[in-house]
C-alpha cells in the first residue's frame, strides 16, 4: 500500500496534468465575457418595490450584475428545474383547500380526483376520498399522502429535465488534481440541499458520497470504514485508478452561517453560532485523517478541506490548507468579496485574482499563519470550485437581489435513509443519513424541532420520507431493505408517538437500486412484501 503521499510530494499519473481546471474553458462550460444584459426574475419570488441593497454587487440603478466567469445558460436551466420542483410543492395546498370545500357534494371522489390531476399531476388514496361523508376529510392524511407522491413524481421528472453532466471530465479533473475519490459531508439542514448541483456546480457523478448530518458531525468511523472500502476497490478493481497510482482520498466539510440574521438563523445544530460550527467540522476533519494515520500507518493518502456556506447568499468560504494539509479558522477566501472585486474585469483578469486571493490566504500571518502553500492540485481544485461559486452567486444575485427571501428554515419535508439523489433544490428537504433510528436520534430530533415550528404549529403533519438503496446484484438485498424501511418507521412512530397518535407525523418508505437513475419502488405499509414502482 502507498502510506508515504504526503501532501506536496503527488505526481499527476494522468497525461495533461497542466491542462486548465473544469469550469475555466473546458468544452462542457465555455465561459466567455459578455457584454450586461436584463437578469433573468424568479416567478415564484417576485422583487419588492424596494429591495434591500445587494450584497453582492453594487452598480447603476436598473442594470444588472454580470460576471465575466459566470455560466448564465446553467443558471437559467437550474432556475427552470428549480422553479419547476418548488411549483409542485406549492401547489399542494391550494388543490387541498378546494378538495376541502368539495367534500360534502355528492360525487366529491369523483372530482376530487379530476382536481387532483390536473392540478398535482396524480391521483389521490381512494380511500381517504370515500370516507369523507362518514365524519370529515382526513386533511392530514392526504397532505401527508401528496407530499409524498409528489416526492417520486418530482424524482422521475427530474431524471428527464436535467441529463447526466460530463462527470467524466470531472472526474478527470479531480485525478488531475490527485484525487482518486471526493467525499462531502454537508450539514443537514435543507439550505444546504442543493450544495452540490448549485453552490459547487460539480457533477453529482464525480462525488464518491454525500452523507449529511446535523451540524456536518459525520460518524469518524464509518467514514474510516468508506475510505477501507475505497482502497479495496482500488486494490482489486483498479478503480478509478490503480493503488500505486499516488493519489488521494479528499474527505470535505461543508458548514453554514446566515449573513442576514446570524444569531438566528445559522446552524440549529451549533446555536446559531458559525464560529462554533466551523471549529467543530475542522476538529471531526483532524479526527478522521487522524484516525486513518493511526490505522494505516502515518502518511496514510487522505486530505482534507473546510467549506463554510453563507445560506443568504450561497457564496462560499474555504479554508485554504498549508503544505502539511492543516487548516485554520483565520486562513480562507470569501467568494462573496471575490465576486465584488472581478465583476467588473475581463474574464483573464478575474482568472488571475481567483489564484492570488487563495495564494495571499496562504500568506496570511498572525493567527491564520501556515506552514506555506497547499500542493499544486489542492489550489487547482479551490480555483475551480471558487469560479463554479461564482455562477451560484450571480443566480441569487439575478433572481432574488443578492439574498433569497427566505433566509430560515423552509423545507417541505424529512428525508431520512439513504436520500433521494434525484433532489438537489435549496429548502426541500431535511435530510437525516442513518441506518436506524438510534443511532439518527439528534439528527431527527432537530429536524421535528424545525417541523414544529413550519407544519404542527399550523396543523399540518411532519412528512417523513424514509428511502434506503439496495444492491440487486446482492441475493436478498432489496427484501431486507425493505425491512429495515418498516423498522425505521415504526421506530420514528414509537419515538414520536403522540404526534403519530394525532396524525400529525405522516410516513413515506421508498426503495431504489444502487444505479444512477433507477425508478424509485414504493414499500406499500401494510406488506414488506409488497413493492410497487412508483408512476
Amino acid at each position: 500500500m502507498n502510506t508515504r503521499n504526503r501532501p506536496g510530494r503527488h505526481v499527476s499519473p494522468q497525461p495533461g496534468a497542466t491542462r486548465p481546471p473544469y469550469g475555466l474553458g473546458t468544452p462542457a462550460s465555455a465561459l466567455q465575457a459578455r457584454s450586461p444584459s436584463r437578469a433573468f426574475a424568479s416567478r415564484e419570488h417576485p422583487q419588492s418595490p424596494m429591495p434591500a441593497p445587494n450584497p453582492a454587487c453594487a452598480t447603476d440603478q436598473g442594470r444588472p450584475c454580470r460576471h465575466p466567469l459566470s455560466n448564465e445558460s446553467e443558471n437559467r436551466r437550474l432556475l427552470a428545474h428549480e422553479q419547476a420542483i418548488r411549483g409542485h410543492f406549492a401547489a399542494i395546498i391550494p388543490a387541498l383547500k378546494q378538495l376541502a370545500a368539495l367534500q360534502h357534494e355528492a360525487d366529491f371522489p369523483e372530482r376530487a380526483q379530476r382536481l387532483a390531476d390536473a392540478d398535482l399531476g396524480f391521483t389521490l388514496p381512494v380511500g381517504i376520498l370515500e370516507d369523507a361523508w362518514i365524519a370529515k376529510l382526513d386533511m392530514r392524511a392526504l397532505y401527508g399522502a401528496c407530499v409524498m407522491h409528489t416526492i417520486r413524481l418530482m424524482a422521475e421528472q427530474t431524471q428527464v429535465a436535467l441529463p447526466p453532466q460530463n462527470s467524466d471530465e470531472m472526474s478527470a479533473f479531480l485525478l488531475d488534481c490527485g484525487y482518486h475519490a471526493v467525499d462531502i459531508t454537508p450539514c443537514s439542514d435543507g439550505r444546504l440541499k442543493g450544495l452540490v448541483r448549485y453552490i459547487l456546480r460539480l457533477p453529482d457523478d464525480a462525488i464518491r458520497s454525500r452523507k449529511a448530518y446535523a451540524g456536518a458531525m459525520f460518524d469518524v468511523e464509518a467514514n474510516v470504514q468508506r475510505w477501507i472500502e475505497t482502497e479495496l476497490m482500488r486494490y482489486r478493481e483498479g478503480r478509478p485508478v490503480t493503488a500505486d497510482a499516488g493519489t488521494r482520498y479528499l474527505k470535505i466539510v461543508v458548514y453554514h452561517w446566515s449573513s442576514a440574521d446570524p444569531a438566528h438563523e445559522g446552524c440549529a445544530a451549533h446555536h446559531s453560532n458559525e464560529r462554533d460550527a466551523a471549529e467543530a467540522g475542522l476538529e471531526r476533519l483532524r479526527e478522521f485523517r487522524q484516525a486513518i494515520e493511526n490505522s494505516f500507518c502515518c502518511g496514510a493518502s487522505v486530505d482534507t478541506l473546510l467549506i463554510g456556506v453563507d445560506t443568504d447568499t450561497d457564496s462560499i468560504k474555504i479554508h485554504v490548507p498549508d503544505a502539511d494539509g492543516e487548516m485554520s479558522l483565520y486562513r480562507w477566501v470569501g467568494n462573496l468579496t471575490l465576486y465584488q472585486e472581478t465583476v467588473n474585469d475581463d474574464a483573464n483578469s478575474a482568472r488571475l485574482k481567483v489564484y492570488q486571493a487563495i495564494q495571499a490566504a496562504s500568506a496570511t500571518d498572525g493567527w491564520g499563519k501556515g506552514n506555506g502553500e497547499p500542493h499544486e492540485g489542492m489550489r487547482r481544485l479551490i480555483a475551480t470550485l471558487l469560479i463554479n461559486n461564482l455562477s451560484q452567486v450571480e443566480y441569487v444575485c439575478g433572481n432574488w437581489g443578492g439574498r433569497y427571501p427566505d433566509i430560515g428554515h423552509n423545507e417541505r419535508f424529512i428525508s431520512v435513509g439513504d436520500g433521494f439523489e434525484e433532489f438537489q433544490v435549496r429548502n426541500l428537504a431535511y435530510f437525516v443519513y442513518l441506518h436506524t433510528v438510534e443511532e439518527g436520534v439528534p439528527d431527527l430530533d432537530v429536524g421535528l424541532h424545525i417541523f414544529n415550528k413550519l407544519n404542527v404549529q399550523h396543523g399540518l403533519p411532519v412528512p417523513v420520507a424514509i428511502h434506503f438503496r439496495y444492491d440487486q446484484r446482492v441475493p436478498g438485498s432489496r427484501e431486507r431493505t425493505v425491512e429495515r424501511c418498516q423498522r425505521v418507521k415504526a421506530a420514528i412512530e414509537a419515538r414520536y408517538a403522540e404526534l403519530h397518535r394525532q396524525g400529525l407525523l405522516v410516513c413515506g418508505m421508498t426503495v431504489q437500486d444502487k444505479p444512477s437513475g433507477s425508478p424509485i419502488e414504493t414499500v406499500e405499509a401494510n406488506s414488506a412484501s409488497a413493492l410497487r414502482s412508483a408512476r
